[in-house]
């Protein structure tokens, strides 16, 4: 099972794979999901329990055991086998040498074996489940619930998403009813199947704990958190809401250990179904892109920006020549909405992202020097060419603990800036922020500034805070500084 560790928390990222049946293991969990094809039989109607509080209204309870009876068989067991690369066996050190010699690092390929979870969206065959489960196998096996076995194909696969498609040999299979993440609210009781730990058709219930929430795993996926328990070979299993639509995939968790610790995180079916259609449109997957950088919007931010609250997606920079630049979005702005849908985190903006397709427009509102103004963006193809990080020649200073100088000629040249100011030390707010000696000053409250002296007028300008746009080795971020 994959672990990715996190700079802020002493917990790992854990991909709900499953365990290793022999040699190395192969990952098996995190996101996918398609439309249903055949008769699905209808939702089920939630039971209505009365309120012991008189004049309230009815607790809205699931009933489990249909749902588990209802639609467990459209859930399936995905076994894989493939071959990964190790390091290769040091005992004959001549061999050794010479692979090195010829400029090969030696290695050899091992099988390895392992489990995942998936369900059926189409009578004939068609499967849902984790990229990951299915990655670098050279065979896939789907078992269903009548302990039928086939060898499965993979249709298409997509690891920015980790949505995989499967196609077995099959004909009028149960299938999952599909439900609208969208529509999902906090509080909701939710109820996930799928084989944790190699243990077949596992049911497992909890509520939603929150939805849109973002990952520190450069992922775009608004994922929707859970306290259901899900532990390794959950991956790619069906989360299922109170009426017995399937409203996610589930796909990670939060552990220090590695197994369940009560955060539990699900793809939305929504984003799934994209993948899956175009996965079996055109076996691939085309991803839109915007082309920016962004950052949290705190309270220091919001005041060194003029804005009524700490909402929004900041711009930290933006690429040059991308769909981005080409709509005039700048270092500095403040993304508020995307076609009328509020912006509260940063996170929000990639998942809307996530969600269009390459030429789709998006009409954006940005807050900029103190006023709103609307932009409108025709979003690129993830993988076109652009340039790196647009230069946009800032600078920074003030009375801040900071004290600051004009790039020289070589720095200039090896920052790849063409104005700006060097923190040559730093002390009191300006430490206590994270500035560091050697930070290059672009911008103040998103002004360009090229002097110290600009540094020194735009600080004495503001009153709660000021913003510092800073460039640090290749990467660019606000750094909001408290006066006073």
């Amino acid at each position: 099972m994959k672990q990715v560790n996190l700079k802020a928390a002493p917990l790992v990222l854990a991909l709900l794979g499953a365990g290793v049946l022999g040699g190395a293991s192969v990952e098996a969990l995190h996101h996918a999901y398609s439309p249903a094809v055949a008769a699905v039989l209808p939702p089920i109607a939630p039971v209505t329990v009365p309120s012991a509080t008189p004049g309230a209204a009815g607790v809205v309870m699931p009933d489990f055991p249909l749902i588990a009876q209802r639609y467990g068989p459209a859930v399936v067991n995905i076994s894989v086998t493939g071959h990964e690369k190790v390091a290769a066996d040091m005992s004959d050190p001549f061999e050794f040498f010479r692979q090195f010699e010829q400029g090969r690092v030696p290695q050899r390929e091992v099988p390895v074996r392992g489990m995942g979870s998936g369900f059926i969206v189409g009578s004939e065959g068609i499967i849902l489940t984790n990229a990951h489960v299915v990655k670098n196998a050279t065979e896939v096996m789907v078992k269903l619930t009548d302990r039928r076995e086939f060898k499965a194909k993979v249709l298409g696969s997509d690891p920015k998403t980790d949505i995989a498609v499967l196609k077995i040999n099959a004909s009028n299979l149960p299938v999952v009813s599909l439900g609208d993440s969208d529509k999902l609210q906090v509080g909701e009781w939710v109820l996930a199947i799928g084989a944790p730990f190699g243990f077949e058709n596992t049911v497992t219930a909890g509520v939603v704990s929150a939805t849109g929430r973002s990952l520190p795993d450069d992922s775009a996926v608004p994922f929707i958190q859970t306290d259901v328990a899900v532990n390794p070979g959950n991956s790619g299993g069906p989360l299922f809401n109170a009426r017995g639509e399937v409203v996610g995939i589930n796909s990670q968790i939060y552990s220090q250990s590695g197994g369940y610790e009560g955060l539990s995180f699900s793809i939305p079916i929504d984003l799934a179904v994209k993948i899956k259609d175009q996965i079996v449109a055109h076996g691939k997957v085309e991803h839109a892109q915007l082309g920016v950088a962004v950052q949290e919007v705190n309270q220091s931010l919001a005041d060194s920006f003029g804005l009524d609250r700490p909402e929004g997606a900041l711009v930290a920079s933006v690429q040059k020549d991308s769909a981005a630049d080409h709509a005039g979005l700048k270092p500095g702005d403040v993304i508020r909405s995307v076609d009328g849908r509020r912006i509260v985190s940063s996170g929000d903006l990639p998942a809307i992202v996530a969600l269009a397709r390459p030429g789709d427009r998006m009409t954006m509102g940005v807050w900029r020097q103190g006023k709103q103004i609307d932009l409108t963006a025709t979003l690129a193809r993830a993988d076109d060419k652009v340039a790196s990080a647009q230069d946009n020649g800032n600078a920074q200073g003030g009375k801040l603990g900071l004290a600051l100088r004009p790039l020289n000629p070589q720095e200039r040249e090896e920052s790849g800036v063409r104005a700006g100011v060097i923190v040559d030390d730093v002390a009191g707010p300006a430490e206590a922020a994270g500035v560091e000696p050697g930070d290059i000053v672009l911008a103040v409250n998103g002004t360009p500034v090229k002097t110290v002296e600009q540094v020194r007028a735009a600080v004495a300008k503001s009153q709660k805070s000021v913003a510092l746009l800073i460039q640090r080795g290749e990467d660019k971020i606000f750094v909001p500084i408290r006066l006073g």
